[in-house]
């Protein structure tokens, strides 16, 4: 896999200042780049249903509950803001996928719905988007699938957040 152009940049100026431990650097910009790689494949897999990374989420958890969600719920879900959810939503209702429902009961709450466009829309991208994610890893078997898997969780260990 070929780094990105901005690690290449950095590996090249810490192996000029001889840093320790520079295969230890490449190794984690090409882990970097492969992420980079990743995300760009999945935003050219949801570019065709006018869905980003974060439209595509808030549609698979509406389509997982067929009463709908409030948008705090959905916020609370999803792992980000209610402003942020309002934006997604935003952009999904003006794609035709959610409709807004103010709650009879208290008329300041709303439920979001997937509409049938929405639902149509959610069964296509999930069943392609889980056949890429599978595709992904075609060329590893089983034992490599689970050996990535151990590594990446020894790794992670290493992180300060």
């Amino acid at each position: 896999m070929k780094l990105e152009q901005k690690y290449q940049a950095l590996i090249q100026e810490a192996e000029q200042q001889e840093l320790p431990d520079v295969d230890g650097i490449r190794l984690c910009f090409k882990t970097l780049s492969l992420a980079a790689a990743i995300d760009r494949d999945c935003a050219a897999l949801l570019a065709p249903y006018a869905l980003s990374e974060g439209r595509f989420i808030l549609l698979f958890l509406l389509n997982a509950a067929s009463d709908g969600l409030a948008p705090n719920e959905l916020a609370e879900r999803a792992g980000v803001s209610r402003a942020t959810v309002t934006g997604l939503l935003d952009g999904l209702e003006r794609e035709v996928m959610i409709e807004r429902h103010i709650n009879e009961d208290d008329r300041r709450a709303l439920c979001i719905r997937l509409t049938q466009k929405g639902k149509e829309v959610a069964k296509d991208v999930f069943k392609q988007h889980s056949s890429w994610i599978a595709g992904l890893f075609d060329n590893l078997s089983l034992a490599e699938r689970h050996q990535l898997a151990v590594l990446l969780d020894k790794v992670a260990v290493n992180l300060r957040g």
